[in-house]
């Protein structure tokens, strides 16, 4: 499907970008606030691919079963919101804190730790990989219930 390749594609985006080191092993202050900006970037790409795509998986749903907007309001919400995507959420919003503030220290050090910018990296990925499974999962359940 489409949106796999656009998650792909933003997950290959973030580890070469990731992977990049800059010459002689020194880092830079602004690097630690370009890794906080490309996780708020990589969000935001997710979102744009998959959200539309989603929605209008509802409204299929919505029209196969001929549900009312009431009902619709009811029984789409376990599409959205349900035990497991409650723990991509929660760690998604873990690693938000982390990758902020580990920017903001690696920012606001006199010296630049180029090992926390590895970390803080690291932890972008981790991100993107989160809210990737977690835009997979739901495309799963959601593709399940339309086939049946």
């Amino acid at each position: 499907m489409w949106w796999r390749f656009a998650v792909l594609a933003v997950s290959l985006h973030v580890v070469v970008a990731g992977a990049v080191a800059a010459p002689g092993g020194a880092c830079k202050k602004a690097e630690f606030e370009a890794v906080v900006d490309d996780a708020a970037a990589a969000l935001r790409d997710l979102n744009l691919a998959n959200k539309p795509r989603f929605q209008d998986k509802l409204r299929q749903l919505k029209d196969k079963r001929g549900w009312s907007h009431d009902q619709f309001l009811e029984l789409a919400a376990p599409f959205v919101s349900d035990d497991a995507i409650s723990v991509y959420d929660r760690k998604s919003e873990d690693l938000l804190t982390e990758i902020s503030s580990l920017g903001q220290e690696g920012a606001e050090a006199k010296t630049p730790d180029c090992g926390l910018l590895l970390e803080l990296r690291a932890r972008m990925k981790l991100l993107v990989e989160t809210q990737t499974a977690k835009w997979s999962y739901m495309f799963d359940k959601i593709e399940k219930e339309l086939w049946r």
